[in-house]
């Protein structure tokens, strides 16, 4: 059951002009499944993307890097329930093959497909039943489909992701509607995790890649399940330029800020719904450190809590067992540490001062705290000015279950 995260309303999730979306049923993992998603981007659409830093990364990214770098992009072609990685050179003529099948359909080049797929890794991509339901999936093609298209990406994930927003820009209502997948084997360095933003502002595509790259880093760069990166990770931002504003092309204005901090909102909207709904996940935890270095130290402090085992199991048990925690920050690989700066929280909650157990903290007060659906744990280094946040979510044993059973 994800923690505090319920599904779309289909009605809330705004059309962005210039985008159309479809759903189709290939069959790929579970008959009458709706597993294949098309998105078709109006001519002129500029893109921006993100992808995977897995050196084993899946055959749509490696084509889909190719066909981006080269050609404005018009259509993305994506299915779940298989991954297509660790599939050679036989996975690579799978993925063209789908691109070249939408592109006959679309009277358009194979490069301007940008293909992605999600699912079970090692196993041949069933090309013939994708493109068997292209068509199909072309003649669904509409502008309201953003629910079906969230739900279509989907694979371990209980709920669909998806959120909307407006924003004022050059006198003119910015819509701006995204969609992610992801539950298990997140941990971006980009996570099974695929994210996909449209707006119809008109944005250079230097800005939109850098309006992209801010964004993931206030918000799917600071997720983590269970500390494994996919082969398959992407995010796309599509920017159909529909809207009539006057094109932005400087960040470093009003309206270059505003879009950025509202593209940022639904990139970090998306992310923490991966993590609230995390394969097995009853908890939601905020980890937050400060008084470090540099962010990147604080960082490393709060991703090793994050990726501890024992941590977030404690966490799931409700158990305080505060010594998990402090043996993550120790372990953290932090040079020069003078441990007796360390202070840490549960909620608002002293379990640690000074590097010592705190005088008045009592097992009472931890597992109160700890038994709250949302945990917030909070380090303070004690010897800098830096801080940064990561967020995670607890072991529970339908983790194991879910892992252990996922092809069957």
């Amino acid at each position: 059951m994800a923690v505090n995260l319920v599904a779309p309303e289909a009605e809330k999730l705004l059309r962005v002009n210039g985008i159309r979306l479809a759903t189709a049923s290939a069959g790929i993992k579970k008959p009458g499944r709706h597993d294949v998603v098309l998105f078709e981007m109006v001519e002129g659409t500029q893109t921006a993307a993100v992808y995977t830093q897995n050196a084993f990364c899946a055959a749509p990214v490696i084509l889909a890097k190719d066909h981006q770098s080269s050609s404005p992009s018009r259509f993305l072609l994506i299915n779940s329930g298989n991954a297509n990685a660790g599939t050679g050179e036989q996975g690579l003529l799978a993925a063209k093959a789908c691109c070249e099948a939408v592109a006959d359909i679309a009277a358009v080049n194979a490069s301007t497909v940008l293909p992605f797929s999600t699912g079970v890794i090692g196993q041949p991509l069933p090309v013939d039943k994708i493109v068997a339901v292209l068509p199909q999936a072309f003649d669904s093609l509409a502008a309201d489909n953003w629910l079906a298209a969230a739900r279509g990406i989907m694979t371990t994930d209980t709920l669909p992701k998806a959120q909307s927003t407006q924003v004022n820009i050059d006198g003119q209502l910015i819509t701006i509607t995204g969609i992610s997948k992801g539950s298990g084997m997140i941990r971006p360095d980009m996570a099974t995790m695929l994210a996909y933003i449209a707006t119809d502002a008109a944005i250079e595509k230097p800005v939109l890649q850098d309006i992209l790259n801010s964004a993931m880093a206030e918000s799917f760069n600071r997720i983590t399940v269970d500390g494994d990166t996919s082969t398959n990770d992407a995010c796309v931002l599509m920017a159909t330029g529909k809207a009539g504003n006057a094109t932005v092309s400087d960040l470093n204005t009003v309206d270059g800020q505003n879009l950025l901090k509202a593209i940022t909102d639904i990139c970090r909207f998306l992310a923490q719904a991966i993590v609230r709904d995390g394969e097995g996940a009853t908890k939601f935890i905020t980890i937050n450190v400060e008084q470090g270095q540099t962010a990147e130290e604080c960082r490393q402090v709060a991703y090793t809590i994050a990726h501890s085992p024992l941590v977030k199991t404690a966490l799931f048990a409700s158990d305080p067992n505060w010594g998990r925690i402090l043996a993550a920050v120790g372990r953290s690989g932090i040079t020069d540490f003078d441990l007796s700066g360390v202070t840490i929280h549960i909620g608002d909650v002293c379990i640690v001062a000074s590097g010592q157990p705190a005088e008045d903290y009592t097992e009472k007060k931890g597992q109160q705290v700890m038994s709250e659906s949302e945990v917030i744990i909070s380090v303070s280094l004690g010897r800098g000015e830096a801080v940064d946040q990561v967020w995670t979510c607890d072991f529970s044993y339908d983790y194991v279950k879910i892992n252990a059973e996922y092809r069957t």
